[in-house]
């Protein structure tokens, strides 16, 4: 169930892409697959780390997914600024 949650938060926080310059790499499917991805890193971490199992959900499960959902969308729209330069 903690999964859902942060593939759940992961994609609220992409529907905030919007208002950034599409330069995303891959466009916005890119931002979306990123977000993803750094939401259930972390969830995942941060989970077990406190020795939860993904069966137990709390309102910390969610907000464990927000550092990673930004680190992933800031790197991927890195990624797609520097391959825009070049």
């Amino acid at each position: 169930m903690a999964a859902l949650v942060w593939f759940t938060m992961g994609v609220a926080l992409w529907h905030f892409t919007v208002f950034v310059p599409d330069r995303f790499w891959g466009g916005i499917v890119g931002a979306f697959l990123g977000a993803i991805a750094g939401a259930m890193i972390t969830g995942a971490i941060a989970q077990v780390a406190i020795g939860d199992s993904i069966g137990q959900t709390d309102l910390a499960t969610a907000f464990f997914a927000v550092p990673g959902t930004l680190l992933g969308l800031a790197a991927v729209y890195a990624y797609g600024v520097r391959n825009e330069q070049i």
